[in-house]
């Protein structure tokens, strides 16, 4: 159970503040329809809240057992050359690819 009841809908002023947050510059007609998708997910999640769950034992995945990981297996790859091949400005003594930079810029 929740320590918090999660509201029934979402407000106009709700809708813009979390934009402004998000950096996200929003029309009219966009606050309107967000906030009434955002109320139909709360809704729904209210709605599955309240479906009884007793004696329903906890999963911890959806794999259901089974592994999705395969094991490693040592197979051929492109050689230095051929990797830097196609690269725009290769470091080739260096055996890298030059890229633009993007962070600190």
């Amino acid at each position: 159970m929740l320590a918090f009841a999660m509201p029934g809908r979402i407000t106009r002023d709700e809708v813009i503040a979390v934009a402004a947050l998000a950096e996200l510059e929003l029309e009219s007609e966009e606050v309107d329809t967000l906030a009434r998708q955002i109320g139909d997910i709360l809704a729904y999640a209210e709605q599955v809240r309240g479906v009884d769950t007793t004696g329903v034992p906890p999963t911890t995945g959806t794999s259901a057992g089974q592994s999705v990981d395969r094991p490693d297996r040592v197979a051929p790859c492109f050689d230095p050359v051929t990797a830097l091949a196609n690269a725009p400005e290769p470091a080739r003594e260096a055996g890298l690819f030059k890229v633009p930079r993007v962070i600190g810029s």
